[in-house]
């Protein structure tokens, strides 16, 4: 009969991952890792703990774990190059953090932009509904608020030519 440990991942902080310096814990850093800083750090510790050549095998297959597995899903839409061994991954990753982050950055400037125009939509409209009919229902913030990009124009077009408040969202 074949024993098998199961270790809860989820139980452990990464701090307390990071005092037991071993390779399982340094596999669990891996999977809760949130920034590359924090992957390459673990890198650190992989590429001193295998160097000698008796453990081949082992940065082998943390090199194709992280290649192909754990970096893609870390940064996914970018391409990860083929590694053939645990300082390609961290000399990858040095170079290219840098390039990552500008573009999250920019993907956020962008997703914060449109979520802003949305809201300065969503609030203007709710301004000329006010001026408009007076007081507005409860329910007309909350679609208003819940609209999307081609809602807002659609009812903005009608403020003007609406003579009740209903017209505006028929």
């Amino acid at each position: 009969m074949q024993t098998i440990l199961l270790i809860d991942e989820m139980r452990y902080g990464m701090a307390e991952l990071a005092s037991m310096r071993n390779l399982v814990a340094a596999l669990f850093r891996l999977e809760k890792s949130q920034s590359p800083r924090e992957i390459r750090e673990v890198l650190g510790y992989l590429i001193d703990w295998l160097k000698a050549p008796e453990q081949q095998s082992l940065r082998r297959a943390f090199t194709v774990m992280l290649g192909r597995v754990l970096l893609p899903r870390k940064v996914p839409g970018q391409t990860i190059p083929e590694l053939n061994n645990l300082q390609e991954v961290d000399a990858m990753l040095a170079e290219t953090v840098q390039e990552w982050t500008q573009q999250w950055k920019q993907e956020g400037r962008q997703e914060g932009r449109q979520e802003g125009r949305l809201e300065g939509e969503a609030y203007f409209l709710l301004r000329l509904l006010t001026r408009r009919f007076g007081p507005l229902p409860e329910w007309v913030s909350e679609r208003v608020n819940n609209a999307d990009q081609s809602l807002l124009e659609l009812w903005s077009d009608r403020v003007l030519d609406a003579e009740i408040l209903k017209e505006i969202f028929e």
